[in-house]
């Protein structure tokens, strides 16, 4: 059984920083690109970050480029999302995903899901 489990999540206030981890157990991190998405109350799932098999490249939502950094450290089946620079706007629930290639943007791009871990940015 598939399993993605991330932790990292919590109340932070804006310009503050967090770091988000995704264990997997019952799958091998590195045969996929890993992505995390993210989603607001009331709004659709969005693309935040995706990240190769090799980790040898990167792509990131334009909210989240130059303050969001996805890394991956294959051999402990753990996936990152460093987080700084905070906004109220980056409120979400995050995703860790398993993502069919390295061109994933949308939910549909995605072979499996973690239940997600809330960030919340206070003003």
């Amino acid at each position: 059984q598939v399993q993605l489990v991330e932790s990292g999540g919590g109340l932070v206030t804006a310009g503050g920083s967090l770091r988000l981890s995704c264990a997997a157990s019952g799958i091998t991190l590195s045969g996929y690109p890993m992505a995390w998405f993210r989603q607001a109350s009331g709004r659709e799932r969005e693309f935040v970050a995706v990240i190769a098999r090799g980790a040898t490249s990167t792509y990131y939502s334009d909210s989240a480029k130059g303050r969001f950094t996805i890394s991956r450290d294959n051999p402990n089946n753990t996936i990152y999302l460093e987080m700084n620079s905070l906004k109220p706007e980056d409120t979400a629930v995050y995703y860790c995903a398993a993502a069919r290639t390295v061109m994933a943007r949308i939910p549909a791009d995605v072979r499996y899901w973690g239940r997600g871990t809330q960030v919340t940015v206070s003003s």
